[in-house]
């Protein structure tokens, strides 16, 4: 019987990963670690101990890590002499990537072809994500085994188990394991075809480990629960459920009725359930509600900074490219010489005049800096500050920026606020991540009068503009019914009020800026909703949102602010 999920056999399974993996670490590829803490700090310090683990560099380019020219020894030597990398270096060990939720894209792919070209090392992940969304590159979390979350979860023993029976020793058999783990990898949604090698390799690697030569049931529930749990995207049909249920009745009452009859007493149901129900009782009961719900499988969004832009002055540092250092753009001196050592044997034929011990460098050689700058992103909050309610309507704005304002230093994020009533529209707030600014411009705001609705949607563009002229990033949020009783010009009447806020909702979708419109009225209005299709910005009728419920509003409804 399988314990329930908890810390502690979290830990023990992941203790049991590291064991397998040991075994068969080409077979399996590596483990993913999520979680900080001293249980991951337990295995880590486990691993160190158990063989070579290097760890990978947070800024490692492409000469570190795949090997490239040793330039001191080519001029020396009068050729070119190569160095080893990082990948050579820790052939027949372990390579730790520490949080790997934030590794290039780049540098994934690097070790991900690497593993595809049969690299001699096994991979640890260190996934330090704080929301279901965040995580390692899936190219790099396809190709490992293992997907242990070791949040919250004890230290508990940990030792090595060397395997009894080689791995090359065990037997699949006749495909009848095979085709179990692959009832159950379809069952539980998973696509994967190597999902499925590794849950097979993870089977082999545990009969080794208990020194069988051939797979037994035993074995395809670790596997089950080891590699595949993790990876599942849907939950079994419920009407599989009364079936199994009556199963477990007719062996409950066949074993009250033959108590000494270890035959009547054991599980008659087929090798397939029992698999099936090791992975999912390894599957923690909040994944299990949110794929109930259809919400398995993650979903990228903006974290709260803004777009990635090439730079080259500032930023993180990317691989150096052909060019002429112009423009602000800085010579890479390493990557030029880099360029220039290979070439010199025959440029030293063409000028047999030159001085050997020079170097002749040509204008192909020449590299320059790269580097990449995330702007920041500026959330803009335009409050319909007229009518009665507008005291509330206020106050709620005035909680979700200083809950916003606080989280502001983490993700490199501003806000900004327009309140629009009578006949204008008034900046009370510029973008600041000041929260002591924030405060002091929010103590006192005015509220009632007129609607120019018209009017603070334009104000709102206005900013936006100058925020994205600057190289920030806007989003425009707007709390409104979507009423409208102010003309742009100031004059009142419903009509032409209607008009220029349809038009102003038009601007700002030809400005393509991405917006929010948030519905404050006691009831959904169509009028909001109409403002917000005009606009090409999402619409979400909130009539009770406090300051907490309008800030997670807010971060759900933002868009990606990756470029496309």
């Amino acid at each position: 019987m399988i314990p329930p999920d908890d810390g502690t056999r979290r830990f023990a399974d992941a203790a049991l990963a590291l064991d397998l993996l040991a075994i068969a670490p080409r077979q399996l590829g590596g483990i993913g670690l999520r979680g900080a803490g001293p249980a991951r700090d337990a295995l880590v310090d486990h691993l160190r101990d158990a063989g070579a683990l290097r760890r990978l560099p947070a800024h490692v380019d492409d000469e570190r890590l795949l090997g490239g020219i040793d330039i001191p020894s080519s001029l020396s030597a009068g050729r070119t002499v190569r160095q080893a990398g990082l990948l050579d270096e820790v052939r027949g060990g372990t390579l730790l990537v520490p949080m790997a939720e934030r590794l290039a894209p780049a540098i994934a792919g690097r070790l991900a072809q690497a593993i595809d070209t049969g690299a001699d090392f096994a991979i640890v992940l260190l996934d330090d994500g704080a929301t279901a969304e965040e995580g390692p590159p899936p190219a790099l979390a396809e190709r490992v085994a293992f997907l242990c979350d070791l949040a919250g979860a004890p230290v508990g023993p940990v030792g090595s188990a060397p395997a009894r029976t080689a791995f090359d020793k065990v037997e699949a058999g006749d495909g009848g394991a095979l085709s179990t783990l692959a009832a159950t990898a379809l069952t539980l949604g998973i696509d994967s075809v190597r999902a499925l090698l590794f849950a097979l390799a993870c089977a082999r690697a545990h009969a080794a480990r208990q020194g069988r030569a051939t797979l037994s049931e035993e074995d395809l529930q670790a596997a089950a629960r080891l590699v595949l749990a993790p990876r599942a995207t849907r939950l079994p049909a419920s009407d599989d459920a009364e079936p199994q249920e009556r199963d477990q009745n007719r062996d409950d009452a066949s074993a009250r009725d033959d108590p000494g009859d270890t035959d009547a007493q054991g599980d008659d149901r087929p090798p397939d359930d029992r698999v099936l129900e090791a992975a999912l009782a390894a599957i923690p009961p909040d994944l299990l509600a949110r794929l109930a719900e259809g919400a398995g499988r993650r979903n990228a969004r903006g974290s709260g900074g803004g777009r990635k832009a090439k730079s080259a002055l500032r930023g993180k540092p990317l691989g150096a490219r052909p060019g002429l250092p112009r423009g602000g753009a800085r010579l890479a001196l390493i990557d030029t010489l880099r360029a220039a050592v290979p070439w010199q044997p025959l440029r030293l034929r063409e000028v047999p005049e030159l001085d050997a011990r020079r170097l002749l460098i040509r204008k192909s050689d020449l590299r320059i800096r790269r580097f990449e700058d995330r702007a920041s992103a500026v959330t803009v909050f335009c409050v319909d500050a007229s009518g009665s309610a507008a005291m509330a309507r206020l106050a709620e704005a005035k909680g979700a920026v200083e809950l916003m304002l606080a989280q502001a230093y983490v993700t490199r994020s501003e806000v900004a606020l327009i309140a629009f009533r009578g006949r204008d529209a008034e900046l009370l707030l510029p973008p600041t991540r000041s929260l002591t600014r924030a405060r002091r411009a929010l103590a006192e705001m005015p509220g009632g009068g007129g609607t120019p609705l018209a009017t603070g949607l334009s104000a709102g563009r206005r900013l936006a503009e100058g925020i994205a002229a600057r190289g920030s990033t806007p989003f425009l949020v707007f709390l409104t019914d979507g009423s409208a009783n102010i003309a742009a010009d100031g004059s009142p009447g419903r009509a032409r009020a209607r008009t220029d806020a349809e038009a102003a909702a038009r601007s700002i979708a030809a400005a393509r800026l991405a917006a929010l419109v948030i519905d404050i009225a006691p009831r959904p209005r169509t009028e909001a909703e109409a403002v917000a299709r005009l606009m090409a910005a999402r619409y979400l009728p909130l009539p009770m949102a406090d300051a907490a419920t309008l800030r997670r509003a807010v971060d759900a409804a933002r868009p990606s602010l990756q470029p496309a």
